[in-house]
């Protein structure tokens, strides 16, 4: 299969974690015999330092072209410490999802097992955890109207949404939960707000054409509490745009680092994929970002193309790399590797991942492993 892939590195450690992920789907190519195309454009701070904008005309076009976009981090504290900025780096990304009607941000969260024990919660809670947020993306507050008083004292922002967008949303959730363990949960604040209201109504609708599927709700402030409590109990959770922003990243701390956290946002003729770590600009450069949540941020694209086998590959090779401790600083605190040495392991892996015979352990755990 041949893929026009557009790659948009973005800010702060988003060209880092994305030069790692070109190496493992290169590596794709050569076990599979695929063929990807890649063309780069600029997005976010770096956009608006070379061309005024956050999202250039000439980088809309390219991922209107693609088949699908890789996407890297977006934000510059430059812009986050200024209260008074008109144009702000993430407009370029909220801009993108709407031009590219990006309706679905679909969100693994998953405990590994060799990782239990970096997270905060207990590993008896989180072990064996495995669910999915089915996020809104382009309508509610973030897209609402926008107000503010003359003497800048009084503000308000529009959530509203319709039946069509909660929808077709709904039925991939619906779908994915059917592939699944056949349980979804809406997740909203149906007792306060009238859009939440209509959620439920549209949800529990549509939940009749899926029979095996076991459909419950949870208010928000409750679901994020059993996200930490009981994150087993979960399947797949359905939710709109602001409050699966918040819980997707409340879910990070599962798996013991945001670095491992991948997202594709899904549209009916583009999908952009990407990790779900911000541009951390404190580690720009040093070589110490985790390059993994950007490489599964590919598998999820290559399934998204029927590319299983290849998909399997590359979660194959991550898993090898999170077992053998060949992982950033984040995941591991003494650990002697970074960013493009996690990467290029990975992507070997991919080409022969049964070719342990051609690494030395001794040496791994030294920080000299022998790659050949």
């Amino acid at each position: 299969m041949a893929l026009k892939i557009a790659l948009l590195p973005g800010d702060g450690i988003g060209p880092e974690v994305l030069a790692q992920t070109v190496k493992c789907l290169e590596a794709v190519e050569e076990r599979f015999n695929q063929h990807f195309l890649f063309k780069e454009a600029p997005v976010g701070a770096i956009a608006i330092d070379k061309k005024g904008v956050p999202l250039p005309n000439n980088t809309l076009k390219l991922c209107k072209e693609a088949d699908a976009v890789l996407f890297g981090a977006i934000g510059d504290p430059k812009y986050d410490n200024d209260p008074e900025a008109k144009v702000r780096p993430e407009q370029g990304l909220l801009q993108l999802r709407k031009e590219l009607e990006l309706f679905a941000n679909i969100r693994p969260v998953k405990a590994y097992p060799t990782l239990l024990d970096r997270s905060p919660l207990k590993k008896e809670v989180i072990q064996g955890t495995d669910f999915v947020i089915y996020r809104e993306l382009t309508g509610g507050i973030y897209f609402g109207e926008k107000k503010l008083n003359e003497e800048g004292t009084k503000a308000s922002d529009l959530c509203e949404y319709t039946e069509e967008e909660i929808s077709r949303i709904a039925h991939l959730a619906f779908k994915a939960a059917k592939g699944r363990n056949k349980k979804l949960t809406l997740v909203d604040k149906a007792n306060v707000l009238e859009s939440s209201r209509l959620w439920r109504k549209v949800v529990t609708k549509i939940g009749e054409s899926y029979p095996e599927v076991t459909l419950d709700y949870l208010f928000v402030d409750n679901a994020a509490m059993q996200i930490i409590l009981n994150p087993k109990q979960f399947d797949v959770i359905l939710t709109e745009n602001m409050f699966g922003d918040i819980i997707s990243d409340e879910g990070s701390v599962i798996g013991g680092s945001i670095g491992l956290l991948a997202s594709a946002s899904i549209g009916e003729e583009n999908a952009l994929f990407e990790p779900i770590h911000g541009s951390y600009p404190q580690a720009k450069g040093k070589d110490i970002a985790n390059p993994i949540a950007s490489i599964l941020s590919a598998a999820m694209l290559l399934e998204h193309f029927g590319l299983n086998e290849e998909a399997l590959a590359v979660k194959k090779a991550v898993d090898k790399s999170l077992k053998k401790g060949i992982v950033t600083p984040d995941l591991k605190k003494d650990s002697p590797y970074g960013t493009n040495h996690v990467g290029d392991f990975i992507a070997h892996s991919i080409v022969d991942f049964e070719d342990d015979t051609l690494m030395n352990d001794e040496n791994i755990d030294l920080g000299k492993s022998t790659i050949i």
